[in-house]
């Protein structure tokens, strides 16, 4: 059967284009009329990772201006910023700590106040570009923000494109570029953006190279406050790994002659992008910026209250059917990842098996064998780390069989990993990088080098009460029939009572109602080929969703339907919803 899953939904904004601008020479011509109203100061404001040749090339070649400034430079000298961001990016290769930086502490008071002395004193039309223009020459006449998606960053930062804030380094390790940016670029990037908001002309969308989009800055506030009223999914991106299988590749029809995919980050708002649809063109924004912007709309004020503008919830793919298993991890405890990285919630997480490949023998490492002895355990990881020996997991993990829709719980500190032949829709709190390998299976990176493994983290973390025992009662298919009426039935599927977010699962032949309640709900259609989500009021257009995707109701929308729609009518379908509980 043909795959149906859609890699790029979008959020229609205006169905005849009226505030998109596309291709270099069509952005020239739109500024210079601008540039004839006698605005005379262009400011023009950047995320980490636009392609700075690209865009200057461009824009000097089509704009009518007097005098170009770079605001790199106002930054202070390279030595200058490594030594200011050394303790939150410190010597580890994967952590860092949580910035309090913001782009202000890049500049340098004196070079910044030469440059706007510099642009307010020339004569004619002024262009200051770069990371912090908007702070060299505030109140500009026009502004302009260039913004990027971070996993189109995190992709050129792998071919060596572009560098961190303030140092050149884009020949540096892809984790090494990765993790500053993680941890102090992109923190302070958006602390600026954030209180740009509202003040923004144009949005300069360059996510692809040579195919520019400058939109006006209120159509993609609109465009936001649009989709905060409705069912929206962001943009799935896709990744290959060391232990990745095949199964996305049929069911979400990706490129067959690729190795495996590992991952699929299919609702992960602070890393996918958002698709905002002006006429047939499609721009694309950082699907952070709409936690930012509708914070209480989308979230809802009471996950807003414990959470700040975060997005809590995450869903992703692990896909092992045809490929190994994953790395065997433990997830810190939250006063650990307090102390050591200025995140204030940890990953506890869950396993829901979308499907598995029998013939494999699927299961999941889940907990300590009775009777394990920390140190023994410990000394065992170490030696395999050293490449002594291979870890002794049977000696010391516990293996669950386990089918197709079962659901497993992974409070932070326990110990846990996929085996071959699972397809996991991971269900967890956001804090994804926060994982500490303790074995790799012996294995290389696709790179070819061996994969970072954090065994110091891990034994200041692993909860040894977590046995086969506890890991029974506690975490394995806690499943409990909730309700039932014409054509479903709601069951909760048994997330620990540890973890803040509640699991709901529904099957279905006919109509459910469901309803925020003021907390933003994510859901999957975990079975079945296609379902509509539809208002009782009207109040939004119907959405159709299709097997495996990812879709989040925002805490606005209030009460929803969905049912089984198309190829699926007259068939059981079922949805997994996660919300915060409060």
């Amino acid at each position: 059967m043909k795959a149906n899953y859609d890699k790029f939904p979008y959020v229609q904004v205006e169905t005849e284009n009226r505030s998109c601008t596309s291709g270099w020479a069509a952005i020239g011509e739109q500024l210079n009329r601008h540039i004839g109203l006698k605005k005379r100061i262009i400011a023009i404001e950047c995320y980490q990772g636009v392609l700075d040749d690209e865009i200057t090339l461009n824009l000097k070649s089509t704009i009518k201006y007097d005098v170009w400034i770079d605001a790199k430079d106002a930054l202070k000298t390279e030595q200058e910023i490594l030594a200011m961001t050394y303790p939150d990016v410190t010597d580890d290769r994967i952590f860092g700590y949580l910035t309090r930086l913001n782009i202000e502490d890049y500049l340098d008071d004196n070079k910044a106040l030469a440059l706007n002395e510099q642009a307010n004193s020339a004569d004619g039309v002024v262009v200051i570009y770069g990371i912090g223009a908007s702070l060299v020459v505030p109140g500009a006449d026009l502004l302009i923000y260039a913004d990027m998606a971070r996993w189109e960053i995190q992709l050129r930062m792998r071919k060596k494109e572009v560098n961190n804030i303030g140092i050149k380094n884009n020949e540096e390790e892809f984790s090494i570029q990765y993790k500053r940016a993680f941890f102090v670029d992109w923190r302070a990037c958006d602390r600026l953006k954030k209180k740009l908001f509202s003040k923004i002309d144009y949005v300069l969308d360059t996510n692809k190279a040579g195919s520019p989009n400058l939109v006006k800055g209120e159509a993609i506030l609109e465009g936001m406050r649009l989709a905060v009223q409705r069912p929206f999914r962001v943009v799935p991106f896709f990744d290959p790994g060391p232990w990745g299988g095949q199964w996305m590749k049929e069911v979400c029809d990706l490129d067959r002659s690729a190795v495996n995919y590992a991952w699929c980050f299919d609702c992960v708002p602070e890393e996918n992008s958002l698709l905002l649809r002006f006429g047939d063109t499609d721009v694309e924004i950082p699907s952070i910026n709409l936690v930012f912007y509708q914070t209480d709309n989308l979230l809802g004020p009471k996950v807003h209250s414990r959470f700040g503008d975060e997005f809590p919830i995450r869903f992703d793919f692990l896909d092992t059917i045809g490929g190994g298993n994953l790395s065997f991890q433990v997830h810190p405890l939250t006063e650990y990842i307090q102390e050591k990285f200025g995140m204030h919630y940890t990953q506890d997480e869950s396993y829901y098996f979308l499907d598995v490949e029998e013939a494999a023998k699927p299961v999941v490492f889940l907990g300590l064998k009775d009777g394990t002895v920390p140190e023994e355990m410990i000394a065992d990881l170490e030696a395999a780390q050293r490449g002594e020996k291979l870890f002794d997991d049977e000696k010391f993990v516990k293996q669950w069989p386990v089918k197709k829709h079962d659901h497993v719980s992974i409070p932070a500190g326990t110990v846990h990993c996929s085996g071959v032949g699972g397809m996991v829709l991971e269900i967890s709190a956001t804090p994804y990088i926060f994982t500490f390998k303790l074995w790799d299976w012996g294995r290389l990176g696709l790179d070819g080098k061996p994969r970072p493994i954090n065994i110091e983290h891990g034994k200041k973390v692993i909860q040894w009460n977590r046995d086969a025992s506890w890991v029974k009662e506690h975490a394995l298919n806690l499943v409990e029939e909730l309700g039932s009426g014409d054509g479903w039935r709601e069951e909760r599927t048994g997330l620990n009572e540890l973890e803040f977010i509640e699991t709901r699962r529904h099957w279905f032949t006919g109509k459910v109602t469901h309803n925020t309640n003021g907390i933003v709900n994510v859901l999957n259609l975990v079975e079945g080929r296609e379902a509509i989500i539809e208002s009782p009021t009207n109040a939004f257009e119907p959405y159709i969703v299709h097997y495996a995707e990812t879709f989040i109701v925002p805490a606005a929308v209030g009460e929803y339907t969905i049912r089984p729609h198309g190829e699926s009518e007259g068939t059981e379908c079922g949805t997994l919803k996660a919300y915060v509980r409060v």
